[in-house]
């Protein structure tokens, strides 16, 4: 891990000290820090994106009740 010492312009330190400050559950600065760069690197590719798969359903069905079964011909089919 590496430790590093960081000087922030104060509107970024008031932003930040109000946003820990807000928290319902205490945090650290280190953490909310961690999170940010993370995030930032992700956008920008020099992260692999961490966000689970989230599907979900349709409001409507394909009409169709054997996919989960014949998934392999309904995919193939174009």
């Amino acid at each position: 891990m590496k430790r590093a010492t960081i000087t922030l312009p104060d509107d970024l330190e008031q932003a930040l000290e109000r946003f820990v400050g807000e928290q319902a559950v205490p945090v650290q600065l280190t953490s909310v820090v961690q999170v940010a760069v993370r995030e930032y690197l992700i956008e920008r590719g020099y992260l692999p994106s961490t966000s689970a798969l989230r599907i979900r359903p349709a409001k409507q069905g394909s009409g169709e009740n054997d996919v989960s079964v014949s998934h392999d011909r309904y995919l193939s089919s174009t």
